[in-house]
């Protein structure tokens, strides 16, 4: 009867309560995160085969340095910039329009922007794929034709830039929306009064974005920069899918993540799959931590 009563205690413990109800949160981080993070971490130090894994210490790490490697991490260093560069300046001012007094057909124009986060990357690919196509019948051939310019390969020519300018333009017609959307909410947040007040001291439009809409949108800007600088690390499906595969000309769309694909999945190469995936893991941690200590995220308040 005791153990009865002490089960019914358990049951309804108010200090038991709180763990129950985070424990599948606890358990689906452990399993999905910290499990594979430090199985990663293991496999990195090993050469794994089927059946059987031998230790080699560093060998993987030391066979990074190589000329692909680099040039996965530079291509994935100027994509992730220069995502950045357009994708916050931009959803930024389109957000300000969008949330203007003055805005007609608001919700038509928020639906266009946010339509492309809809589509799926891999009918994004195939349709950024058939626009720059080499063809002199291709969407953007045939537009520039009319300009007096002859048909170019986009996506496969000796001008590598052409197959860089390709896949960005893809990431920004993809993300524009979301970010514009991150944004709109900031906006509602901000007092209609603040606008108001500046107004009446003389403040132009201008004035009123750069010393008060920008300044109060600074949290949601930075969360835009993490997660950016995390997607540009990360990419791969869109340079998978518009060059039809992990190969590109020149690997002028080789990516870290496409580079672990190649070694770690393609050639089974898991040992050494691991140790680029850890090395992006610190890389992209780091550059985070970085910047989320330099705009003061963690300053305490006094």
């Amino acid at each position: 009867m005791s153990l009865m009563k002490r089960m019914k205690s358990l049951a309804y413990s108010q200090k038991l309560a709180p763990f129950v109800f985070i424990s599948p949160f606890i358990i689906v981080f452990l399993l999905f995160f910290i499990y594979p993070v430090i199985s990663t971490v293991i496999m990195s130090f090993q050469r794994v085969l089927p059946g059987q894994t031998e230790f080699i210490g560093f060998t993987n790490f030391k066979n990074l340095f190589n000329g692909d490697f680099y040039k996965a991490v530079t291509n994935s260093v100027i994509y992730t910039v220069i995502t950045i560069a357009v994708l916050i300046p931009v959803p930024l001012i389109l957000a300000v329009f969008l949330d203007s007094r003055m805005m007609v057909f608001k919700n038509f124009f928020r639906s266009v922007f946010f339509i492309p986060a809809l589509v799926s990357i891999v009918v994004a690919g195939f349709t950024f794929r058939l626009i720059f196509g080499e063809m002199p019948t291709a969407l953007l051939n045939s537009i520039l034709a009319n300009f007096g310019i002859e048909a170019t390969k986009w996506l496969g020519g000796a001008a590598q830039w052409t197959t860089f300018l390709a896949l960005l333009l893809l990431c920004c017609w993809r993300w524009t929306g979301v970010n514009i959307l991150y944004y709109l909410s900031g906006l509602q947040s901000i007092p209609g009064e603040l606008y108001e007040s500046a107004a009446i001291d003389g403040a132009d439009a201008f004035q009123r974005l750069r010393h008060i809409t920008v300044p109060l949108l600074r949290p949601v800007t930075i969360y835009i920069l993490t997660i950016s600088i995390y997607g540009g690390m990360s990419m791969f499906l869109e340079s998978f899918m518009l060059f039809a595969g992990n190969r590109s000309p020149g690997g002028s769309g080789l990516t870290i993540i496409g580079y672990l694909y190649r070694h770690g999945w393609e050639q089974a190469n898991i040992g050494y799959g691991s140790a680029i995936g850890l090395v992006m893991l610190i890389v992209t941690l780091g550059v985070n931590v970085i910047q989320l200590k330099a705009s003061g995220m963690f300053k305490k308040e006094g």
